[in-house]
């Protein structure tokens, strides 16, 4: 890049990528624990759903000891250090990065990256129990949302500014495809154990929206009943909505805008929005919803590609 080291674009655009996924991770987590909470039925609500959130729902044992798969699921999730995409993860691989990348941003941005880190250190353990789980979730998401908010009113709207926009918005479309893979992860459980009521179809859509804060635009958006096919389609194509998969594409379509010899990138991204819109996801069948956010989360894995071939190479 002109005015950015190509190694300290990487760690920029890592940092941001993993402070996205901790918050996003907690969000979900988040919703699922108020589903679960008030479910309005006496069957017992499993957990292995949001293991499709790492992809880990094969590696991932539950133990009898834990019917429901809550605190086995919850502490790879929030705590467990050797899954990469934990919170715990997730929150010190970005510390690591931008530690290094101090000088390019404002001093306010790391002494927020550092608190976070601290707090996750010194918290998620405990966050696995029910008494500290929520207040765990919510403070990550707010500490991840203050450091977004700093960054956005006091850094320079220059390159590295822009690789950190980058890193949040790929992150960010991949996780909402995520989200609905969770849904999908539900409905093949549903098939699986032949019962068709384990959740009311509403209240499972409702979750899924409540994952990614789409409720209230949802429902300003659709003005009808949340109905699943609605949901997938709100999420995906809706480009208003800053965390529909459209509207980070689109956003980072303005993002390259102001960065050189991003022609690689353009054509990723162009393959990926082609990806998009020839899919026909079925919100009622788990197998073809999994298979269409699959297919776009390897296109948003080429477009991270050639964002890496074009402005880092072989520093890293």
């Amino acid at each position: 890049m002109v005015s950015l080291l190509a190694r300290t674009a990487d760690r920029l655009y890592w940092g941001a990528r993993y402070v996205e996924r901790a918050e996003d991770t907690a969000r979900v987590v988040r919703a699922y624990n108020d589903l679960v909470a008030d479910y309005p039925s006496e069957e017992l609500l499993r957990w292995e759903p949001l293991a499709a959130l790492t992809g880990s729902d094969e590696t991932i044992e539950i133990p009898s000891s834990d019917p429901s798969g809550e605190f086995t699921i919850l502490r790879s999730l929030v705590a467990d250090r050797s899954n990469p995409s934990s919170i715990a993860s997730t929150v010190s691989a970005a510390r690591a990065n931008l530690r290094t990348t101090r000088e390019v941003m404002p001093r306010e941005a790391w002494q927020a990256i550092n608190q976070l880190s601290q707090y996750v250190d010194a918290t998620a353990n405990g966050a696995v129990e029910r008494q500290l789980r929520d207040r765990f979730l919510l403070r990550v998401i707010e500490m991840s949302r203050r450091l977004d908010g700093i960054l956005e009113s006091t850094m320079s709207r220059g390159d590295a500014y822009r690789m950190i926009r980058l890193g949040r918005l790929i992150e960010r479309a991949d996780m909402t495809t995520r989200v609905l893979g969770v849904a999908a992860a539900g409905l093949l459980q549903l098939e699986a154990t032949d019962r068709d009521e384990l959740i009311i179809d509403e209240v499972r859509w409702m979750n899924v929206l409540r994952s990614v804060s789409a409720l209230q635009m949802y429902q300003r958006a659709v003005r009808g009943p949340i109905d699943g096919m609605d949901v997938v389609k709100f999420l995906m194509y809706h480009s208003a909505f800053p965390r529909s998969v459209q509207g980070c594409f689109d956003e980072i379509r303005e993002v390259l805008g102001f960065l050189p010899n991003c022609e690689g990138v353009r054509g990723a991204l162009s393959s990926a929005e082609a990806v998009l819109h020839t899919l026909t996801p079925d919100a009622s069948e788990g197998s073809r919803l999994d298979q269409s956010m699959e297919r776009v989360q390897v296109a948003i894995a080429e477009i991270a590609a050639a964002l890496h071939d074009t402005y880092v190479g072989d520093v890293v």
